[in-house]
Protein backbone atom coordinates (compact mmCIF):
# COMPACT_ATOMS: atom_id res chain seq x y z
CA UNK A 1 0.00 0.00 0.00
CA UNK A 2 1.33 3.42 -0.96
CA UNK A 3 2.27 5.54 2.07
CA UNK A 4 1.03 9.13 2.18
CA UNK A 5 3.44 11.83 3.37
CA UNK A 6 2.20 15.32 4.20
CA UNK A 7 4.62 17.52 2.23
CA UNK A 8 5.82 20.26 4.59
CA UNK A 9 2.78 19.16 6.57
CA UNK A 10 -0.72 19.68 5.20
CA UNK A 11 0.73 22.68 3.40
CA UNK A 12 -2.01 23.02 0.81
CA UNK A 13 -4.30 24.38 3.53
CA UNK A 14 -2.02 25.42 6.39
CA UNK A 15 1.27 27.34 6.72
CA UNK A 16 4.04 25.05 5.46
CA UNK A 17 6.66 23.53 7.74
CA UNK A 18 4.87 24.60 10.93
CA UNK A 19 3.66 22.53 13.84
CA UNK A 20 0.09 23.39 12.82
CA UNK A 21 0.61 21.91 9.34
CA UNK A 22 2.21 18.76 10.77
CA UNK A 23 -0.57 18.29 13.33
CA UNK A 24 -3.25 18.76 10.65
CA UNK A 25 -1.52 16.18 8.49
CA UNK A 26 -1.55 13.72 11.36
CA UNK A 27 -5.22 14.45 12.05
CA UNK A 28 -5.93 13.51 8.43
CA UNK A 29 -4.35 10.11 9.07
CA UNK A 30 -1.10 10.25 7.08
CA UNK A 31 1.67 7.69 7.33
CA UNK A 32 4.32 10.37 7.66
CA UNK A 33 5.35 13.98 7.29
CA UNK A 34 8.05 15.65 5.23
CA UNK A 35 10.00 18.66 6.45
CA UNK A 36 13.02 20.75 5.49
CA UNK A 37 15.89 21.78 7.76
CA UNK A 38 18.49 24.55 7.69
CA UNK A 39 20.89 26.05 10.23
CA UNK A 40 20.59 29.47 11.83
CA UNK A 41 23.54 31.80 12.37
CA UNK A 42 24.02 30.29 15.83
CA UNK A 43 23.80 26.70 14.57
CA UNK A 44 20.23 25.78 15.56
CA UNK A 45 18.34 23.36 13.31
CA UNK A 46 15.19 25.09 12.10
CA UNK A 47 12.37 23.73 9.96
CA UNK A 48 12.05 25.95 6.89
CA UNK A 49 12.25 25.35 3.14
CA UNK A 50 13.75 28.45 1.54
CA UNK A 51 17.28 29.71 2.16
CA UNK A 52 15.71 33.16 2.44
CA UNK A 53 13.11 34.10 5.04
CA UNK A 54 11.10 36.44 2.81
CA UNK A 55 8.50 34.11 1.29
CA UNK A 56 7.21 32.27 4.34
CA UNK A 57 7.99 34.55 7.28
CA UNK A 58 7.62 38.17 8.37
CA UNK A 59 11.41 38.62 8.29
CA UNK A 60 13.84 39.22 5.44
CA UNK A 61 17.31 37.93 4.70
CA UNK A 62 18.90 34.50 4.89
CA UNK A 63 18.31 31.81 7.51
CA UNK A 64 22.10 31.40 7.82
CA UNK A 65 22.50 35.07 8.78
CA UNK A 66 19.73 35.09 11.41
CA UNK A 67 20.02 33.89 15.01
CA UNK A 68 17.31 31.68 16.41
CA UNK A 69 16.40 34.30 19.02
CA UNK A 70 15.46 36.64 16.17
CA UNK A 71 13.89 33.96 13.99
CA UNK A 72 11.58 32.71 16.73
CA UNK A 73 9.94 36.16 16.87
CA UNK A 74 8.82 35.88 13.23
CA UNK A 75 5.40 34.95 11.98
CA UNK A 76 5.81 31.80 9.85
CA UNK A 77 2.59 32.25 7.89
CA UNK A 78 3.46 35.16 5.63
CA UNK A 79 0.82 35.61 2.95
CA UNK A 80 -1.69 33.49 4.84
CA UNK A 81 -4.84 34.40 6.71
CA UNK A 82 -4.41 36.59 9.80
CA UNK A 83 -5.77 33.70 11.86
CA UNK A 84 -2.26 32.23 11.64
CA UNK A 85 -0.47 35.29 12.99
CA UNK A 86 0.91 33.39 15.99
CA UNK A 87 2.44 30.52 13.96
CA UNK A 88 6.20 30.21 14.45
CA UNK A 89 9.16 28.58 12.70
CA UNK A 90 9.80 25.39 14.69
CA UNK A 91 13.09 23.85 15.67
CA UNK A 92 13.65 20.29 14.46
CA UNK A 93 13.61 19.21 18.10
CA UNK A 94 10.07 20.57 18.49
CA UNK A 95 8.88 18.28 15.69
CA UNK A 96 10.84 15.29 16.98
CA UNK A 97 9.49 15.81 20.49
CA UNK A 98 5.97 15.72 19.00
CA UNK A 99 6.84 12.64 16.93
CA UNK A 100 8.26 10.83 19.95
CA UNK A 101 4.74 10.57 21.38
CA UNK A 102 3.16 9.40 18.11
CA UNK A 103 3.69 6.68 15.52
CA UNK A 104 4.54 8.12 12.11
CA UNK A 105 7.42 8.42 9.67
CA UNK A 106 9.47 11.61 9.37
CA UNK A 107 11.24 12.47 6.13
CA UNK A 108 13.89 15.06 6.96
CA UNK A 109 15.17 16.89 3.91
CA UNK A 110 18.59 18.46 4.46
CA UNK A 111 18.55 21.76 2.57
CA UNK A 112 22.29 21.83 1.99
CA UNK A 113 22.66 21.78 -1.78
CA UNK A 114 22.63 25.59 -2.18
CA UNK A 115 24.30 26.53 1.11
CA UNK A 116 26.64 23.82 2.39
CA UNK A 117 25.85 24.05 6.08
CA UNK A 118 28.97 22.80 7.86
CA UNK A 119 28.17 20.07 10.38
CA UNK A 120 24.48 19.82 9.49
CA UNK A 121 24.59 16.04 9.18
CA UNK A 122 26.06 15.56 12.67
CA UNK A 123 23.55 17.95 14.24
CA UNK A 124 20.53 16.32 12.59
CA UNK A 125 21.67 12.80 13.42
CA UNK A 126 22.36 13.75 17.03
CA UNK A 127 18.79 15.08 17.36
CA UNK A 128 17.27 11.98 15.75
CA UNK A 129 19.24 9.71 18.07
CA UNK A 130 18.42 11.81 21.14
CA UNK A 131 14.70 11.24 20.56
CA UNK A 132 15.29 7.57 19.61
CA UNK A 133 13.59 7.95 16.23
CA UNK A 134 16.20 6.26 14.05
CA UNK A 135 13.79 3.59 12.83
CA UNK A 136 11.15 6.12 11.78
CA UNK A 137 13.33 8.70 10.02
CA UNK A 138 14.20 8.97 6.32
CA UNK A 139 16.99 11.37 5.40
CA UNK A 140 16.86 12.94 1.94
CA UNK A 141 18.73 15.69 0.12
CA UNK A 142 19.66 16.93 -3.35
CA UNK A 143 23.27 16.94 -2.05
CA UNK A 144 24.21 13.31 -2.60
CA UNK A 145 27.67 13.76 -1.06
CA UNK A 146 25.88 14.73 2.13
CA UNK A 147 23.70 11.64 1.82
CA UNK A 148 26.80 9.45 1.54
CA UNK A 149 28.22 11.13 4.66
CA UNK A 150 24.99 10.36 6.54
CA UNK A 151 25.44 6.76 5.47
CA UNK A 152 28.91 6.64 6.99
CA UNK A 153 27.82 8.37 10.20
CA UNK A 154 24.57 6.43 10.71
CA UNK A 155 24.26 3.50 8.28
CA UNK A 156 21.16 2.20 10.07
CA UNK A 157 19.04 5.29 9.25
CA UNK A 158 17.23 5.16 5.91
CA UNK A 159 18.48 7.47 3.16
CA UNK A 160 16.80 8.57 -0.06
CA UNK A 161 18.16 10.24 -3.18
CA UNK A 162 16.23 13.40 -3.96
CA UNK A 163 16.41 14.57 -7.57
CA UNK A 164 14.63 16.62 -10.22
CA UNK A 165 16.93 15.31 -12.97
CA UNK A 166 17.35 12.13 -14.96
CA UNK A 167 19.73 9.66 -13.35
CA UNK A 168 21.67 7.26 -15.59
CA UNK A 169 21.17 3.71 -14.34
CA UNK A 170 19.40 5.14 -11.31
CA UNK A 171 19.19 1.86 -9.44
CA UNK A 172 22.99 1.36 -9.61
CA UNK A 173 23.64 5.00 -8.72
CA UNK A 174 21.36 4.90 -5.67
CA UNK A 175 22.92 1.70 -4.39
CA UNK A 176 26.42 3.15 -4.87
CA UNK A 177 25.82 5.95 -2.31
CA UNK A 178 24.44 3.70 -0.71
CA UNK A 179 20.76 4.60 -0.30
CA UNK A 180 17.54 2.65 -0.47
CA UNK A 181 15.05 5.35 -1.41
CA UNK A 182 14.42 7.33 -4.60
CA UNK A 183 12.44 10.59 -4.44
CA UNK A 184 12.05 11.87 -8.03
CA UNK A 185 10.18 15.00 -9.11
CA UNK A 186 6.69 14.10 -10.27
CA UNK A 187 7.05 15.40 -13.83
CA UNK A 188 10.52 13.92 -14.36
CA UNK A 189 11.18 10.61 -16.15
CA UNK A 190 12.11 9.15 -12.75
CA UNK A 191 8.44 9.09 -11.74
CA UNK A 192 7.26 7.19 -14.83
CA UNK A 193 5.35 3.97 -14.24
CA UNK A 194 8.05 1.74 -15.71
CA UNK A 195 10.73 3.32 -13.49
CA UNK A 196 8.58 2.87 -10.38
CA UNK A 197 8.16 -0.83 -11.21
CA UNK A 198 11.86 -1.31 -12.03
CA UNK A 199 12.95 0.29 -8.78
CA UNK A 200 10.57 -1.83 -6.77
CA UNK A 201 12.15 -4.91 -8.36
CA UNK A 202 15.52 -3.54 -7.20
CA UNK A 203 14.19 -3.16 -3.62
CA UNK A 204 14.44 0.63 -3.87
CA UNK A 205 11.54 2.58 -2.40
CA UNK A 206 10.11 5.15 -4.83
CA UNK A 207 8.28 8.16 -3.41
CA UNK A 208 7.66 10.93 -6.00
CA UNK A 209 7.07 14.60 -5.09
CA UNK A 210 4.93 16.77 -5.14
CA UNK A 211 1.77 14.87 -6.06
CA UNK A 212 -1.32 17.07 -5.81
CA UNK A 213 -3.55 16.13 -8.76
CA UNK A 214 -5.96 13.19 -8.31
CA UNK A 215 -5.00 11.68 -11.67
CA UNK A 216 -1.32 11.60 -10.68
CA UNK A 217 -2.15 10.11 -7.31
CA UNK A 218 -4.21 7.33 -8.91
CA UNK A 219 -1.51 6.56 -11.49
CA UNK A 220 1.17 6.20 -8.84
CA UNK A 221 -1.07 4.11 -6.61
CA UNK A 222 -1.69 1.78 -9.56
CA UNK A 223 2.02 1.67 -10.44
CA UNK A 224 2.83 0.60 -6.89
CA UNK A 225 4.77 3.62 -5.66
CA UNK A 226 5.96 3.06 -2.10
CA UNK A 227 4.91 6.56 -1.13
CA UNK A 228 3.98 10.01 -2.38
CA UNK A 229 4.59 13.48 -0.99
CA UNK A 230 1.52 15.69 -1.25
CA UNK A 231 0.36 19.09 -0.04
CA UNK A 232 -3.18 17.69 0.22
CA UNK A 233 -2.93 14.51 2.31
CA UNK A 234 -6.67 14.25 3.07
CA UNK A 235 -7.41 14.17 -0.68
CA UNK A 236 -4.79 11.46 -1.25
CA UNK A 237 -6.02 9.34 1.65
CA UNK A 238 -9.61 9.52 0.38
CA UNK A 239 -8.53 8.38 -3.10
CA UNK A 240 -6.41 5.57 -1.69
CA UNK A 241 -9.32 4.39 0.46
CA UNK A 242 -11.59 4.19 -2.58
CA UNK A 243 -9.01 2.32 -4.65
Amino acid sequence: MTKIFAHRGASGQFPENTMLAFEKGMEAGVDGIELDVQLTKDGRIVVIHDERLDRTTSLKGFVKDTTYDVLKTANAAAGRDRAYSDVKVPLLEHVLEYAEKKEFLINIELKNSVIRYEGMEDKVLEAVKRFKLEERVILSTFNHESLALCGRLAPHIERAVLTSDVLYQADHYIKSIPASGYHPKLNSPGAADEVVRKMRNSSIKVRPYTVNRPEDMKRLFDAGADGIFTDFPAKALALLKDK
